[in-house]
């Protein structure tokens, strides 16, 4: 492993791109410590420590690399992109003209991303909206107010510093993208979870040395943690791969096809969507109830919908199975993937092509699925239920977790791509790895 590092560094062109990534997260790092004009952050981190756990700001707070609850400029983070991303994946399966543009190949591209990128501004002024005014809002609910001097001034001031923001992280985003290594907007993701855990484990050191949390605990929670994390692995680079022959073809004067490959279709087609779907309904009802901190039937609710509660926690695990079906078949068209192989002569061995192949595909898919949408679940739902019923703090584990894994391993796969390509090893002596972005 030590040999395959130090081949990094004698690849300029690689090199330059690993510096050059570590240079834009480190500005967006530093981004993420210049406070929002006109908020008193200290208020609003108190607001999220005592009334906002486990409601749809902290989910939002995790996206945004912990930069929401600080009241920073990068409050928005990549989430107007990311949310962009998804509707258009969704108009692509339900509007014709957005389905027409993903067959276009690479001009169809560019124009997605010219649309990805008109979204994200609308939807960060919107959001940029919103915030200022939950945080004029929060003002008769601590001694100091969140908002001291509210109005259309700071209103428009907010959504001019977070739009503005908000623009300049998609730019870094796809600077990474184009000049860097990896993914720019998973990484942007990844560097703000990655940033929770030195606090998180220094947290969990001075609890061991306060007595509330036992050695043997804490023991048993790293071993658990990296069992999980090797769990994650094997589920995320899991396929099955269905073979596919080429016939021949003579076109002019040179012989096409004739060669065999196959479609690898991974267990967790759907990646961390599902969870962020299904945590985004399921803390709804508490984020509803904050609004109402004297109601007891909102109160009562938010009993109900307690994370590790029962009926969370089955609710929970239904509605991540249904969006790992509902996502995946948006992701992934048999039909599509049968008419792509007919047209280039393709053909699985032993099934018809056209319709008996898209059946074939579909009935292989919603057999693989299911156990990829359990894992999901799993990995979901260990924290809430370790934390109320054992009161172990298990911070490894949920969305946080199977982002870390997604972004790391296809960044890994890039670095290794480069690698061989230039006749170095890669990171494994055998076979390769295999990178899968998260959204």
């Amino acid at each position: 492993m030590l040999e395959q590092i130090q081949s990094i560094f004698k690849i300029p062109e690689l090199k330059r791109r690993i510096l050059m990534t570590v240079l834009l997260l480190v500005i967006y790092r530093l981004g993420g410590h210049i406070p929002t004009p006109g908020v008193d952050g200290r208020a609003l981190t108190s607001f999220f420590q005592t009334q906002a756990q486990n409601s749809l700001f902290m989910l939002y707070d995790l996206f945004a690399g912990g930069n929401f609850h600080k009241a920073t400029i990068f409050a928005l983070g990549i989430m107007p992109y990311i949310s962009a991303s998804i509707i258009l994946q969704l108009f692509g399966a339900v509007v014709p003209y957005f389905e027409r543009l993903q067959k276009e190949g690479e001009e169809g591209r560019r124009k997605i991303t010219q649309y990805t990128r008109y979204g994200t501004v609308l939807l960060s002024v919107v959001q940029s909206i919103g915030i200022a005014i939950f945080l004029e809002s929060l003002n008769g609910q601590f001694s100091v107010p969140v908002v001291p001097h509210p109005g259309m001034g700071f209103r428009l001031l907010t959504v001019l510093t977070l739009t503005s923001a908000s623009i300049f992280v998609m730019w870094l985003g796809e600077l990474i993208t184009e000049k860097g290594i990896g993914n720019g907007m998973s990484l942007l993701i990844f560097i703000g979870i990655v940033a929770r855990f030195p606090p998180e484990t220094i947290n969990t050191i001075r609890a061991v040395s306060q007595g509330t949390l036992n050695i043997f605990v804490l023991a048993v929670m790293v071993v658990g943690m990296v069992g999980i994390t090797a769990f994650v692995v094997w589920m995320t680079q899991g396929q099955r791969k269905i073979p596919v022959q080429y016939a021949k073809r003579i076109v002019g004067r040179k012989m096409y096809g004739g060669q065999s490959t196959h479609i690898p279709l991974r267990v967790n087609t759907a990646g961390v969507i599902p969870i962020i779907f299904a945590q985004s309904i399921i803390v709804f009802p508490s984020t509803i109830a904050n609004f109402f901190p004297n109601s007891d039937i909102m109160q009562g609710l938010v009993r109900v919908f307690r994370p590790g509660a029962p009926i969370y926690i089955i609710l929970y695990g239904l509605m991540i199975i249904f969006f790992t079906y509902f996502y995946t078949a948006i992701v992934l068209n048999p039909v599509d993937l049968a008419e792509n192989m007919k047209k280039f002569g393709g053909f699985i061995p032993g099934i018809r092509p056209g319709k008996h192949t898209a059946e074939y595909i579909d009935r292989i898919l919603q057999r693989i699925t299911l156990p990829g949408a359990i894992f999901l679940a799993i990995i979901a739902i260990i924290p809430d239920v370790l934390l109320r019923y054992g009161n172990v703090p298990f911070y490894f584990g949920g969305t946080s977790l199977l982002i870390i894994v997604g972004v790391a391993l296809d960044t890994l796969q890039q670095i290794e791509s480069h690698l061989l390509m230039r006749h170095y090893d890669g990171f494994m002596k055998k076979g390769h790895l295999k990178g899968r972005r998260f959204y």
